[in-house]
């Protein structure tokens, strides 16, 4: 499997409340959820986020409430993964269970820019930012977590079985 898009950069702490307000849990439609993904850190996202595309983070993305939402809005906009140099546990597991492919990697949370074209092999774990003709090793998916975000998600690789 693999990821290719534009890169779209945010910094330390990018907590659930700014990838999807709490205002706006009243709905669990992934369509709805990414209308407002990341509206209140990055009001442009929403306008133009293009499938395929990536976000890089660095510390701690996703920490705050342990809500579902914020993984379901930014896999519903149309980004193909997340790196970061760490993800908040609950974040990190969210987005397994939903199928949002996510990898930890610090160098390649510092070596990346907003606007890159970065390309990722989550069967070996390769960050390659192809504006700056760069490379990183993030942490490859073991063979059980890329069969779940094959099935785009927990529940229908259970249901698959």
């Amino acid at each position: 499997m693999k990821a290719n898009g534009t890169v779209f950069r945010y910094g330390d702490n990018v907590d659930t409340d700014v990838i999807i307000p709490a205002r706006y849990l009243n709905s669990s439609d992934p369509a709805e959820l990414a209308t407002h993904c990341m509206e209140d850190i990055d009001q442009d996202f929403v306008k133009k986020v293009q499938k395929g595309d990536i976000i890089v983070a660095d510390k701690n993305f996703g920490c705050g409430s342990s809500r579902e939402h914020a993984p379901i809005a930014i896999k519903a906009a149309g980004v193909s993964c997340v790196i970061a140099e760490t993800f908040a546990r609950i974040f990190y597991r969210n987005a397994i269970n939903i199928g949002l492919p996510i990898i930890e990697c610090p160098e390649a949370s510092q070596g990346i820019e907003a606007g890159d074209q970065v390309e990722v092999d989550f069967d070996s774990g390769m960050i390659y930012n192809r504006t700056k003709g760069t490379q990183f090793k993030g942490q490859a998916f073991p063979e059980f977590m890329q069969k779940i975000i094959a099935a785009e998600g927990l529940i229908n690789y259970i249901n698959n079985k």
